[in-house]
């Protein structure tokens, strides 16, 4: 079955999740928002999991709206703290998602702790037609001791992947769009969407 459609709507209102999304998936594709289509509550996204809470978010929109659709849920998992926070990252310090805070408190967690190994996870639910497909990316690394960069955003300043000396909010865009956990989901996703218009 062949899909065309040049306009797809990214289920986040986040205005550095959709730049990075659009410059991954290129010109041939416009990105919406919730925004865009005049829906300002609240996506529900209560799933204990990625991948429940990245399909929740995206089968909210195909309901309302019936259009190509997809959402992404990204998580930190720290090694030290049984997976935590997970699914949680967002709300770790809060429901007010803070995302100093929530730096804060990891950091204070893993105080004298040794293993500071931690993987970023970003699992996306794409709804075409009424039929999901899902896309997900690792990104490996650890925790610094400290928050250090300024680009990025989350947990950015004090995520050092797997071969670098640097955090993530020390890459450049283009730089972190080639490793990230993000970016390896947005790269399946473009490359099965460019696979699939007529």
């Amino acid at each position: 079955m062949q899909y065309c459609f040049m306009n797809i709507v990214f289920a986040t209102n986040n205005r550095h999740k959709v730049d990075e999304a659009q410059a991954i998936l290129g010109k041939d594709f416009t990105l919406t928002t919730p925004k865009d289509l005049k829906l300002f509550e609240e996506i529900p996204e209560t799933a204990g999991t990625l991948q429940g809470n990245a399909f929740m978010k995206a089968h909210f929109l195909w309901e309302r709206f019936h259009v190509a659709c997809f959402a992404d849920d990204t998580g930190l998992e720290v090694e030290a703290l049984n997976g935590a926070p997970g699914v949680y990252s967002a709300r770790y310090a809060g429901e007010e998602h803070d995302s100093k805070a929530n730096t804060q408190k990891l950091l204070k967690a893993l105080t004298g702790k040794k293993n500071r190994n931690a993987r970023f996870r970003t699992v996306i639910a794409l709804i075409i037609d009424g039929d999901t497909f899902y896309f997900e990316g690792i990104l490996n690394g650890k925790i610094g001791e400290s928050p250090s960069g300024n680009g990025g955003f989350g947990y950015d300043p004090v995520f050092i992947p797997d071969g670098y000396d640097k955090t993530l909010a020390e890459l450049t865009q283009e730089e972190k769009n080639a490793i990230s956990h993000r970016g390896q989901s947005m790269r399946q996703l473009s490359e099965f969407l460019n696979n699939h218009i007529c």
